[in-house]
């Protein structure tokens, strides 16, 4: 089993979220594995430069996992509702994030499936909520290595064989215009929004100038 090391996630958000694209999630439970292709990501910054980071405020008890050393996961309860899966980044105290927003699945689509209460096809991991509540990520995962374990994340397979689009964040207030959201071209796992008409290809180079302000 190949492994992914504490160093890729020692680097700065916005480059570790583009180099998850195409890396596997894996969750080995007792009614089998859960594997799926991550496909769209969304990076937060932990230095004090992005008012829509958990991190931005400082630290807290929801958010203290964002503080500690990066390959961990930081899964917080959205509304009240659904969770979602980010994994930190930076050294520790970088207080920065990748949230999982999407990932097609590859095995273990049948219990994905149950999961998520009869819903299937696109609608399991299209997105940060579902993806969690298919592949069984709670709260009980906040703090738990991504790099080993029952709950990982393994290399890609493979070279990416879809072009990379950077564009808009989804579902946020504050700071939603920046490029921080990554996602695989034309797949369907990835979120239905009108912002990725907004999406351009990284050749393009639209990360300079933006990353430079901070």
């Amino acid at each position: 089993m190949s492994r992914l090391a504490a160093g890729f996630f020692a680097r700065d958000s916005v480059a570790v979220a583009r180099d998850l694209l195409g890396c596997r999630l894996v969750h080995d439970t007792p009614g089998g594995r859960l594997l799926a292709r991550i496909v769209e990501v969304e990076a937060y910054l932990g230095d004090g430069s992005d008012p829509a980071s958990h991190a931005h405020g400082g630290q807290t008890p929801r958010n203290a996992s964002m503080f500690g050393p990066p390959g961990h996961f930081y899964v917080y309860l959205c509304m009240g509702l659904h969770h979602c899966a980010n994994l930190v980044c930076e050294p520790a105290a970088g207080a920065s994030a990748v949230l999982l927003r999407a990932a097609e699945p590859l095995a273990g689509e049948s219990i994905m499936t149950v999961a998520r209460g009869g819903r299937g096809g696109r609608d399991l991991t299209s997105g940060p909520g579902k993806l969690c509540q298919a592949f069984g990520i709670s709260l009980a995962h906040d703090g738990a290595t991504a790099l080993r374990g029952p709950l990982r994340v393994e290399p890609r397979a493979g070279p990416l064989a879809e072009p990379v689009l950077a564009g808009p964040r989804i579902g946020i207030s504050k700071a939603a215009e920046l490029p921080y959201r990554f996602f695989l071209a034309g797949n369907p796992f990835v979120t239905r929004s009108p912002l990725n008409r907004a999406a351009r290809p990284l050749e393009t180079g639209i990360l300079g100038p933006l990353r430079s302000l901070r």
